[in-house]
């Protein structure tokens, strides 16, 4: 008897566990997706509701814009989707009453960073969800043997298009000291293990 209360008390906390795991999973994922800027090179695709010429799939250029039928080029710098889906609807409404338009992101190709140097395995790699430097030196297989740990830069461009290098201690991360040096890397960013 005491034995299946247990098993009746472990099963109900691992339910209840279950429950505000995937609770959490869930709203951070809806956050994440409002708040995801669309960066170049992405695919996004368009549908306007009873216009099937106008559902396609489009990319969005180096400069940060992409041209849709009937709404000419559209701007994605600094926006999320739904901002791209009222752009859409405010132009496309002068040639189609009350537009429904859904814009949603099919391939996030341009949210890449780089890293390079002595690591394993170095090149590029899809930001499918924010990464700090730790998490991008894993991804491109650790450091290699010889690597200068103490000395790694993160190379990032401003809005400008200055390039600032952010100096990054491994030894300190290590330690767990300075851990507001492993920042959270933005599109673009190079990590370099010298």
């Amino acid at each position: 008897m005491i034995k299946s209360k247990l098993t009746s008390i472990q099963f109900f906390l691992i339910f209840v566990l279950t429950l505000t795991v995937f609770g959490n999973v869930q709203a951070a994922g809806k956050s994440q997706s409002k708040n995801y800027l669309i960066q170049p090179g992405d695919i996004l695709h368009v549908s306007v509701w009873k216009e099937e010429d106008l559902n396609l799939d489009v990319l969005v250029r180096p400069d940060g814009h992409f041209t849709f039928p009937l709404a000419g080029d559209i701007d994605t710098s600094g926006k999320n989707a739904q901002q791209i889906t009222r752009e859409l609807e405010k132009r496309i409404a002068k040639y189609i009453p009350d537009p429904v338009i859904t814009v949603s992101v099919v391939q996030i190709l341009g949210n890449k960073i780089y890293v390079i140097g002595k690591v394993n395995n170095p090149g590029e790699f899809i930001m499918s969800h924010d990464l700090d430097v730790v998490q991008a030196m894993s991804m491109a297989g650790g450091a290699s043997t010889f690597a200068g740990l103490n000395k790694i830069k993160i190379l990032r461009r401003d809005k400008n298009g200055k390039q600032i290098a952010i100096p990054f201690k491994y030894a300190d991360i290590e330690a767990g000291r300075n851990l507001e040096q492993n920042i959270i890397l933005q599109p673009g960013d190079v990590v370099v293990v010298p």
